[in-house]
């Protein structure tokens, strides 16, 4: 049985989207993402991802010490239970902790670098053609 790949091609959403914008705001959305972050200049990179690794590093020390800490307390209070349950609260500390400080690293890079500051996501373009007819699609609002 022999299939017509035009009765069963699919349209992808993001391209169904993308061709509904109009070219104004495809040109408003191509102006905006033009501009350059201060991380595309090597220097303030260096310093930057420098600082991160001086960050990450001072938050593996902090995570050390709250592991074995936290090890001592349990060791000292807790009777008779497996080693099963040291590992998996060493395990469990250290990760949160370490996936907490990276990803707050990473927002502390962005933010002091002006990387932020660079970004543009105004949406104003996309709002001056929605005339607020319901049924012109799903950007018709009421007010």
């Amino acid at each position: 049985m022999a299939r017509d790949n035009a009765t069963f091609r699919r349209v992808s959403p993001i391209a169904t989207g993308a061709a509904a914008l109009s070219d104004r705001a495809k040109t408003a959305t191509a102006d905006a993402m033009v501009r350059k972050s201060p991380l595309d200049d090597p220097e303030n990179a260096a310093f930057a991802w420098a600082r991160y690794r001086r960050l990450m590093r001072l938050m593996m020390g902090i995570t050390l010490g709250v592991v074995i800490l936290a090890l001592a307390v349990l060791y000292k209070r807790v009777d008779d239970v497996s080693p099963h349950f040291f590992i998996a609260t060493a395990l469990g500390i250290g990760f949160s902790m370490l996936l907490m400080s990276a990803l707050m690293g990473l927002v502390f890079l962005s933010s002091g670098t002006g990387h932020d500051a660079s970004v543009d996501n105004s949406l104003d373009g996309l709002d001056e053609e929605d005339d607020g007819d319901p049924d012109h699609g799903a950007g018709g609002r009421r007010r």
